[in-house]
C-alpha cells in the first residue's frame, strides 16, 4: 500500500502558501471590505484572489513581501470583477440589504489635508464602511484606489481603463459624497 508523501516539494509549497495567507488574512479582509463595502462580496473577492494567488504561487519569490503581493492580486481581482460587472446587468442580493459591513482597520490617506485626516481618524469604522458602501461602485473604486491604496491618478486610469479626467471626476464626486455622508454621521454622533 503506497504511503502519502509528506515532504514533497508541492506539499511544502502549499503549506508555505497557507501559512503566509493566514498571517495576512485580517489585512486582506480589511482591504476587501474597503473595495466592496459588503461582507459577502469581500469574502467572495478574497476567495477568488486566494485561488489566483495559489495558482501563481510558483512565481512568488520567498523572502519578498507576500502581503504586498497578495494585496495587489486582491486589487487586480476586484478591478477585473468591476470591469466584468460593467458589461452585465446589475442585481442586488437581498441578504446584502440587511447585512452590516464591518472592517478591522482603517488608514486615512496621507494625501488628505490635516483637518480631513483628523476627522476621518476620529470616525469609527462602523461610520466609514457604510458610507463607502453607499457610494456607487465607480466612485468607491476610484476613491479606495486613491485614498486607501495611494494609487496615482494615472495608475488608476490605467487600472480601470478610463480617461484621466474621468478618474479625477470620480474621485472628486466620491469624496464629496463621502464628506456629506460622514458629516451627517458626525452630527448624529455629536462629533461636530
Amino acid at each position: 500500500m503506497p504511503r502519502p508523501v509528506h515532504n514533497s516539494p508541492g506539499v511544502d509549497r502549499r503549506r508555505e502558501f497557507e501559512q503566509l495567507a493566514r498571517q495576512y488574512e485580517r489585512d486582506l479582509f480589511a482591504a476587501a471590505m474597503r473595495l466592496t463595502g459588503s461582507r459577502q462580496e469581500a469574502e467572495d473577492l478574497i476567495q477568488e484572489a486566494l485561488v489566483s494567488a495559489y495558482l501563481g504561487f510558483d512565481s512568488f519569490e520567498l523572502g519578498t513581501n507576500f502581503r504586498a503581493w497578495m494585496l495587489r492580486i486582491l486589487r487586480n481581482t476586484h478591478i477585473n470583477r468591476y470591469r466584468k460587472t460593467q458589461r452585465s446587468v446589475n442585481t442586488v442580493d437581498l441578504e446584502e440589504l440587511t447585512e452590516e459591513p464591518r472592517v478591522e482597520a482603517r488608514h486615512p490617506s496621507p494625501t488628505m489635508t490635516g483637518i480631513e485626516a483628523e476627522v476621518l481618524g476620529s470616525i469609527p469604522d462602523e461610520g466609514i464602511v457604510p458610507a463607502l458602501g453607499e457610494l456607487p461602485e465607480e466612485f468607491r473604486t476610484a476613491v479606495v484606489l486613491s485614498d486607501i491604496h495611494q494609487y496615482s491618478y494615472e495608475e488608476i486610469a490605467r487600472e480601470l481603463d478610463i480617461p484621466l479626467g474621468t478618474v479625477r471626476s470620480r474621485i472628486f464626486r466620491g469624496r464629496k459624497r463621502l464628506r456629506e455622508s460622514l458629516a451627517e454621521y458626525a452630527r448624529q454622533n455629536r462629533m461636530i
